[in-house]
């Protein structure tokens, strides 16, 4: 299975990137191991927001920046509103990265 390696940019990604860096550098952890970790990590998370979250959400905001590259769209958006079914949250600014899931099955 082809992951993206969008989800190293989230919180979670980056805490993980930053705590391998680390045991790299005590020399802890070998380079080679804290790269399978993280391709790991990519895989895990597409499988489980794949098959784990099931709630949809509308947003509505204003589109303040919109780009399309190598097969991923990055959207930036202002005032942003997001609705589920139970609950409702306002953000000043949100960037939404998506790309096609069709590739990650290549």
């Amino acid at each position: 299975m082809a992951t993206f390696e969008l989800y190293r940019r989230s919180t979670s990604g980056m805490c993980l990137t930053e705590t391998l860096d680390e045991m790299v550098q005590s020399g802890t952890l070998s380079p080679e191991l804290a790269i399978q970790v993280l391709v790991q990590f990519d895989k895990s998370m597409t499988e489980a927001l794949e098959s784990q979250v099931k709630t949809k959400v509308s947003i509505k905001g204003h589109l303040h920046t919109y780009r399309f590259c190598d097969n991923v769209w990055t959207f930036i958006l202002q005032d942003a509103m997001f609705k589920s079914e139970d609950r409702q949250e306002n953000v000043s600014q949100v960037k939404i990265v998506a790309c096609d899931s069709k590739l990650l099955t290549q």
